[in-house]
């Protein structure tokens, strides 16, 4: 089993805080900014960065759809990780100042990979495909936080 990563990034045009804030709010302001390719969105506990559960449905690809329980924890300032119950899957967005009134925000999302010839497939496609969701995702949240 190998680790397969998914890597995508965006400058904002708002500040870091306000960016941050944003992506913590699982009550308002998450479940707007996501792409078609989310499902079932539910805040199971908290909302607001560390200590939220959420749920959702993340369908990939046509054929893979991934049941998501998400805790959500807050390691250091400007960071947000989300460890799905289900699954080796782990997402961490990190939300930084770049220039004035700008901010960085890259999200990662990583996973143990399967094995044999799926794995090979797993490895070279499912990082585009999830990097567009995401690039979608962060377009999305830009939209809100620009305004």
């Amino acid at each position: 089993m190998a680790q397969v990563e998914a890597t995508t990034e965006r400058i904002i045009a708002a500040d870091a805080e306000t960016v941050f804030d944003a992506l913590a709010d699982y009550k308002e302001v998450r479940g707007k900014v996501l792409p078609g390719q989310f499902s079932e969105y539910e805040v199971r506990e908290g909302g607001d960065g560390e200590g939220t559960l959420v749920h959702w449905k993340l369908q990939a690809t046509s054929k893979r759809i991934r049941d998501c329980v998400l805790e959500v924890s807050e390691p250091t300032e400007g960071q947000l990780v989300e460890k799905d119950r289900n699954s080796s899957m782990v997402t961490t967005w990190t939300v930084t100042p770049s220039g004035e009134g700008k901010s960085k925000a890259v999200v990662s999302t990583v996973w143990n990979g399967a094995g044999g010839i799926g794995g090979f497939f797993e490895k070279t496609f499912a990082p585009k495909g999830l990097g567009r969701i995401y690039d979608e995702l962060l377009q999305n949240l830009a939209t809100e936080v620009e305004k």
